[in-house]
């Protein structure tokens, strides 16, 4: 073993993404050998980046920033699993068993929001990957990167679901204080099986509410993304009027929705989910997903059976505080097309379902064997 040649000579920097992408396209995982293993099991790759901030086009933001790649969180419908077949990596258990830390990120942020030449436009975490996923409590990249925007004098806007972001709040306020910051927490349900299906590594949906309380009353402008909305796991009437029930006694800033849409590599890796652990849903998601959004009749008719609830629980106008600004991320972005391309039920008055004759709704899930629960929750 000692005459073998280490695959990247690391002294005391680890690689860039970039070298270490291209030895994975040569070697494939086994190219990780300098990778650490930790308890929850995943393998964390240092590296370095040589930039720090990603100008995007397209969005209702200019700017990312992603501390981590790859999320131990492990959503089934996470639509940022297609970016790691970037590295040559699957977007199945790749994406959430091996994480990408870049060690330099805050002092490279520093220096980008140093420069003369930066306009202090809105910076958007959480796009790509959870910056407040469970390794965040050592490496503390999203801490510094706040202290840092906050010093750049930078507006934010953070998605996450993790109820470590209540660690922030005191910096997070002063920044929306000064220079604007939004915080929103995915809670797709509070069904505890779709929950557990889902979201196998994801702290519970009632824990990750109480952060957004403890936000709230820290003075954070804090809010609720129920994102996605599953067809068939979270779209039953019950459910979703228990979610939203529960997101407004959690007195959320703002709420918002957008149904499930699966692209390239997400897609791939949820339909096989289906095949292995429901697959009395696959045949229906198949019609309802002929593309990578759900037809549109059935898009309407969810988001018009979550409007009449909303309006019931009193978020009709939370919602539109947050609908409006600038700091709707790529959810949010794409909802429009969504609402295009997307068939399956109507609401009608009185809250009856009907079903299109094209089209029935996938069924209760009901798994064939039970669904991964991933690490114990409080």
């Amino acid at each position: 073993m000692a005459d073998q040649p280490l695959i990247f000579d690391l002294g005391t920097r680890p690689p860039t993404t970039r070298a270490i992408a291209l030895e994975i396209r040569k070697h494939g995982d086994a190219a990780l050998d300098q990778a650490q293993r930790r308890a929850d099991q995943a393998q964390y790759q240092e590296v370095t980046c040589r930039s720090a901030l990603n100008a995007v086009k397209g969005m209702p933001f200019n700017w990312t920033l992603n501390p981590y790649r790859g999320c131990t969180h492990a959503c089934h419908y996470c639509f940022a699993r297609r970016y790691q077949t970037q590295f040559e990596l699957g977007p199945d258990d790749h994406f959430s068993s091996v994480i990408f830390v870049k060690t330099n990120l805050v002092d490279i942020l520093r220096r980008e929001l140093d420069k003369p030449s930066w306009a202090r436009e809105r910076v958007a975490l959480g796009t790509a990957t959870d910056p407040y996923q469970p390794i965040e409590g050592h490496y503390k990249l999203t801490m510094g990167s706040l202290d840092a925007l906050l010093a750049g004098r930078t507006p934010v806007a953070l998605v996450t679901k993790g109820p470590m972001v209540v660690r922030d709040a005191d910096v997070l306020a002063e920044i929306g204080r000064r220079y604007g910051c939004t915080v929103c927490m995915s809670v797709p349900t509070v069904d505890e099986d779709a929950w557990r299906a889902l979201e196998p590594g994801t702290a519970h949906p009632l824990q990750r509410l109480r952060a957004v309380r403890r936000l709230r009353d820290a003075g954070v402008n804090a809010g609720v993304l129920m994102a996605p909305v599953v067809p068939g796991f979270t779209t039953q009437p019950s459910k979703l009027e228990a979610t939203i029930k529960a997101i407004a006694d959690h007195g959320a800033a703002f709420m918002g929705v957008n149904v499930m849409y699966l692209k390239e590599g997400t897609k791939d890796h949820f339909m096989g989910f289906l095949a292995r652990e429901f697959p009395q849903m696959v045949e229906s998601y198949n019609r309802l997903y002929a593309g990578a959004y759900a037809k549109a009749d059935y898009v309407k008719a969810v988001r018009g059976m979550i409007d009449t609830l909303q309006q019931r629980h009193d978020l009709g106008r939370r919602r539109g505080r947050y609908e409006e600004g600038p700091q709707r991320l790529e959810e949010q972005a794409v909802e429009e097309k969504a609402a295009h391309e997307q068939a399956a039920f109507e609401w009608e008055a009185g809250g009856r379902r009907k079903e299109a004759e094209c089209l029935l709704p996938p069924p209760e899930p009901t798994p064939s064997r039970q669904a991964r629960s991933g690490t114990q929750r409080a």
